[in-house]
């Protein structure tokens, strides 16, 4: 019965960073999105159901493909 609470803490270590990079991520390209009208592709109500719901790879797309250059 323990091992699977041993296994978990065994890999605690490794998934603190990754949740704490995950959520980063999200904070980022939430305020990002709220902030700024307009996107390459999409719209406000896409990205941020994308950046939400698509864990790590929604903010990782929205930063490569979706922010529009600033000029």
């Amino acid at each position: 019965m323990n091992t699977n609470w041993q296994l978990f803490a065994d890999y605690l270590p490794f998934l603190v960073p990754l949740i704490i990079l995950e959520f980063g991520l999200m904070i980022a390209a939430v305020i990002h999105i709220l902030c700024h009208q307009h996107y390459r592709f999409g719209n406000r109500l896409l990205w941020l159901l994308l950046v939400i719901f698509i864990q790590i790879i929604g903010p990782i797309v929205y930063f490569v493909f979706g922010r529009e250059d600033e000029n």
